[in-house]
């Protein structure tokens, strides 16, 4: 039996992607290339790989068994047949998946994009939303770098604090309280919008609230930063937002923000990498790359 390992490779793009044209655009191909290599593997699996349900394509079972195998295999392949070497950004063509808190996202997304257009065009960058629960992207492959303010949990997820920033408190400009000292009475006083992507109604801040005999009106829950931000500058509401990677949401809706009257613990920015990506020159490239822009729009 002859193998084609470019199968194997396309398999694993195609499992990933979930449809023949966003697997044509990661290989360079055309959509009736990629069909007919879909064909292909059809032929040699005995299975339809993928089928199609409505506008969408959806896999197999036998697909969403072997579909993490398949991955690692073809990790295998490309690390067997393309051994370390120097990097050359200007030759190099890769598509990076960052997934971010959705602050982070608005900051960081176009400072770097800058950033890498100008040192390695040939790289395309995928921002995808921070997970609500616990995800296996590093570990499948399918995320490059995750940045937001939680450690891996797994031995194999590597981590790094690259800085850290303090809450404010974000409220439109004609406020009542834009023109006053903002004091821990006087914020509790007020209406508020949290950031929960569960819509939970508490967070920290009740609890720090708590031990001073204080309690706060929550009205809305927003799944984002963003959000809570735009509600606030149409609402007498307030919110309290990490201030870095807040500003430029801050400064475009022409907010105010003020230091945050209670002793909070400043977030932190955490990068998450999977440990195969170690020593990889183009993915330490990147990691470079992020550390230096978190660097610069929220300096510790």
């Amino acid at each position: 039996m002859q193998l084609d390992m470019n199968l194997l490779a396309a398999l694993d793009v195609l499992l990933q992607e979930g449809s023949v044209g966003g697997a044509a655009d990661r290989l360079h191909l055309s959509q009736p290339a990629m069909s007919r290599t879909l064909a292909r593997i059809r032929a040699a699996t005995g299975d339809e790989i993928l089928v199609r349900s409505g506008r969408a394509m959806i896999p197999t079972p036998y697909a969403v068994s072997v579909r993490d195998e398949v991955h690692l295999l073809a990790e295998q392949v490309r690390s067997v047949l393309s051994p370390s070497r120097e990097l050359r950004l200007e030759e190099l063509e890769a598509t990076f998946t960052l997934q971010c808190h959705d602050a982070i996202t608005a900051t960081l997304a176009p400072r770097l994009l800058q950033r890498v257009r100008a040192e390695a065009p040939g790289v395309r960058l995928r921002f995808l939303a921070e997970a609500s629960t616990d995800d296996s992207g590093l570990r499948n492959g399918r995320t490059d770098l995750e940045v937001g303010s939680g450690i891996g949990a797994t031995a194999d997820i590597e981590s790094a604090t690259i800085t850290s920033g303090r809450f404010v408190v974000a409220m439109r400009a004609g406020h009542p309280l834009a023109a006053r000292s903002l004091t821990p009475r006087r914020y509790a006083g007020a209406e508020h919008v949290i950031v929960s992507r569960r819509g939970r109604f508490t967070d920290p801040v009740d609890g720090a609230l708590e031990a001073l005999g204080l309690g706060r009106l929550v009205v809305a829950t927003a799944p984002t930063s963003a959000a809570a931000l735009h509600i606030a500058q149409r609402t007498d509401c307030v919110t309290t937002v990490p201030e870095g990677i807040c500003q430029t949401d801050i400064d475009a809706l022409g907010l105010v923000a003020v230091p945050h009257p209670l002793d909070l613990p400043r977030v932190p920015m955490i990068m998450n990498w999977h440990a195969r990506n170690r020593n990889d020159p183009a993915q330490r490239w990147l990691r470079a790359l992020v550390r230096e822009e978190l660097h610069s729009v929220a300096p510790s």
